[in-house]
C-alpha cells in the first residue's frame, strides 16, 4: 500500500492536495473532520476536456504473497481489509494467503474484517458489477454469513426414464446454495430446483423434479449453473 501512497504523491506534484501531507512515510489526516481521504482535485485544468485518472498497479494474484510480518495491529491494524488491485492473471490465489480464490483479470479487493493480525479468512473479491460463471470455479458477489459463495457450468444429460441425473460436486463444495437448470442451447430457464443432491457421489448424485416432488425430465441435454459453498 506505500507503494501506491508514494506513487499517487510523485504523479500529483504540482496539485493542491487538500486533505492530506506525507509524513515519514505515513499519511497524517490535516483535516480530520472531513470525510475524504485524498484530494487530488485540481481547478487548474486549461480545457474542460482535460481529465485526470488514477492508475492503479498491476498485480498478479496468482502468484501475490501477503507481508504478514508488517501486522502488528498498529501499522496494519485492519490486516489489509480494503485493500483494492488490479489483477492480470487467471487462475488460483496462493495458498496460506487467504482463502484460495479463483480470479481472473479485473479489479479486486481483499475482503477480511475485523482482523488485526490474521490474513487466513480474508478472501479476494471481484469488484466488476457482473460475475461472468464459466465452467472453471467462479467467486460471486455473494457472501452468506461471510462465506463465499461460488458458482460453476456444465452439463448434464437426461434419459427420459429416470429422475437421476449426474451433476458433479466440486471440489471443496460443502453444500449447494441453488441451481439454475436450462434447456441447452436455448438459453431458457427451465427449472430452478432439483427433489435431491448428494455431495460427493459419483454417478446420479442429483434428483430431478422440485422439494416436494421428482419429476423425469424429458430426453436431452441440459445446461446448468450451480451455485454452493465451501
Amino acid at each position: 500500500m506505500k507503494k501506491i501512497i508514494y506513487t499517487l504523491i510523485t504523479t500529483f506534484i504540482g496539485v493542491s492536495f487538500n486533505a492530506q501531507v506525507l509524513s515519514n512515510g505515513a499519511i497524517t489526516n490535516q483535516y480530520p473532520n472531513e470525510n475524504i481521504f485524498l484530494d487530488a482535485s485540481t481547478n487548474n485544468n486549461s480545457t474542460l476536456n482535460d481529465g485526470k485518472g488514477l492508475l492503479f498497479p498491476s498485480t498478479d494474484l496468482t502468484i501475490f504473497t501477503f507481508k504478514t510480518e508488517s501486522l502488528d495491529g498498529i501499522n496494519f491494524p485492519s490486516a489489509y481489509d480494503g485493500m483494492v488491485v488490479y489483477n492480470t492473471a487467471t487462475g488460483n490465489t496462493v495458498a496460506g494467503n487467504g482463502v484460495v480464490t479463483a480470479v481472473t483479470p479485473g479489479f479486486y479487493y481483499f475482503f477480511n474484517p475485523g482482523q488485526s493480525t490474521d490474513i487466513s479468512a480474508g478472501k479476494w473479491l471481484p469488484m466488476s458489477e457482473k460475475t461472468n460463471i464459466t465452467t472453471s470455479e467462479t467467486p460471486t458477489r455473494t457472501s452468506i454469513n461471510n462465506s463465499q459463495v461460488y458458482a460453476v457450468k456444465g452439463t448434464f444429460a437426461a434419459t427420459g426414464t429416470s429422475t437421476a441425473v449426474n451433476i458433479p460436486s466440486p471440489d471443496g463444495m460443502k453444500s449447494i446454495y441453488g441451481i439454475t437448470i436450462y434447456k441447452s442451447g436455448s438459453g431458457v430457464v427451465y427449472s430452478r430446483d432439483l427433489y435431491s443432491y448428494t455431495l460427493g457421489k459419483a454417478e446420479g448424485n442429483a434428483v430431478t423434479g422440485s422439494q416436494s416432488m421428482s419429476v423425469v425430465y424429458p430426453a436431452g441435454t441440459y445446461d446448468y449453473v450451480l451455485e454452493y459453498l465451501k
